[in-house]
């Protein structure tokens, strides 16, 4: 049984969440399959695919363009498996932020026509070596005014590993719960 873990990655958090969920999914007893989506084709072979796991990092308001793009050229195929997308943003890291992270999660749906199974927002990271001028007082003024972070301190990660850890063990222990929703669904 293998399980499909697609990802776009801007600033390296999201490469490093997708192999941890390779890692978890590995020791959960299956087989993975890691694709970056800026660098492959528009259509995977899902062959003895079971399970999809769909990572992007929220940058201005939006997933990248190659993700976006993935899930739509194989929305047919990935609607066949359970799947799981995990939206990372800074906005999830913060109670007030998570209304708006949800809603870019919401748009990209939208905007794909991607229905998965389950969902979840997960807290990205800072990297402020990778911003320039513009996007550091942004960042500072905008994203995180009025909390106790400043950018100028270097990179913070807030990646609640634990909490991830319980949201993909979960989407992997569940046998069936998709096709009972589309069961109660057409009754």
């Amino acid at each position: 049984m293998t399980v499909l873990i697609a990802f776009a990655t801007v600033e390296g958090q999201t490469a490093k969440i997708a192999r941890f969920v390779g890692k978890i999914a590995k020791e959960a007893g299956f087989n993975t399959n890691l694709v970056n989506t800026d660098k492959m084709s528009d259509r995977v072979s899902l062959g003895d695919v079971v399970k999809v796991i769909l990572l992007a990092p929220v940058h201005e308001r939006r997933h990248p363009e190659s993700f976006e793009a993935f899930i739509s050229s194989n929305r047919d195929t990935l609607e066949k498996r359970k799947s799981l997308v995990l939206s990372v943003g800074l906005k999830a890291a913060f109670a007030s932020g998570r209304e708006e992270a949800r809603d870019y999660l919401t748009e990209m749906l939208l905007r794909t026509g991607f229905q998965p199974d389950a969902t979840a927002l997960i807290a990205g990271a800072v990297r402020p070596e990778n911003y320039g001028y513009f996007e550091r007082e942004i960042l500072r003024h905008v994203v995180l005014l009025g909390r106790k972070i400043d950018p100028r301190d270097g990179a913070r990660e807030f990646t609640d590993w634990d909490e991830l850890t319980s949201i993909v063990l979960d989407f992997l222990s569940e046998k069936g719960q998709a096709d009972q929703h589309q069961s109660q669904v057409k009754s």
